[in-house]
């Protein structure tokens, strides 16, 4: 990861027609990645704590990498073209013998986003997409005060 990034935190979850918009920033700026509903509702229930049945997709995930000695140690949102996002979801593990090893592999946002909410692992935006998205912290803003049913995580 060579590129400089600004760290930023999950600002809330709101239910779109289309899915979820999960609007995400610092006290500098806010600004909104689309996902569908499934991810959100996952990354919401990771935010809340909600205790599950039996485990969803990103919870058999979780349960793979710690049976291989990995964790998910920080996510990047690290381009963005033609309105895409796109993430890297760096892992860290370690052997039997103390050997560490970083492995970094390309993902959606979404299930980055929902991987790192699950493991309280810290979010990253690169510079360059932060300078390029808009400052949604207005709209963020309205659609809380008009929408009691928005989930918005405590910080």
């Amino acid at each position: 990861m060579n590129k400089t990034v600004v760290p930023v935190q999950i600002r809330a979850l709101i239910p779109t027609t289309a899915g979820c918009a999960t609007f995400l920033g610092n006290e500098e700026k806010v600004f909104v990645i689309y996902m569908d509903q499934a991810v959100g509702a996952a990354i919401g229930m990771f935010l809340s704590g909600t205790e599950k049945e039996r485990p969803l997709t990103h919870d058999l995930i979780a349960l793979i990498l710690a049976s291989l000695g990995a964790k998910v140690d920080r996510v990047v949102i690290n381009d963005l073209k033609n309105g895409t996002y796109f993430g890297r979801l760096i892992l860290t593990a370690e052997n039997e013998l103390q050997q560490r090893k970083i492995i970094e592999l390309d993902a959606r946002p979404s299930d980055c986003l929902a991987l790192a909410a699950q493991q309280k692992a810290t979010i990253y935006v690169s510079r360059a997409v932060w300078d390029e998205v808009e400052d949604m912290s207005p709209l963020l803003e309205k659609l809380q005060t008009t929408s009691p049913e928005s989930d918005t995580p405590e910080e």
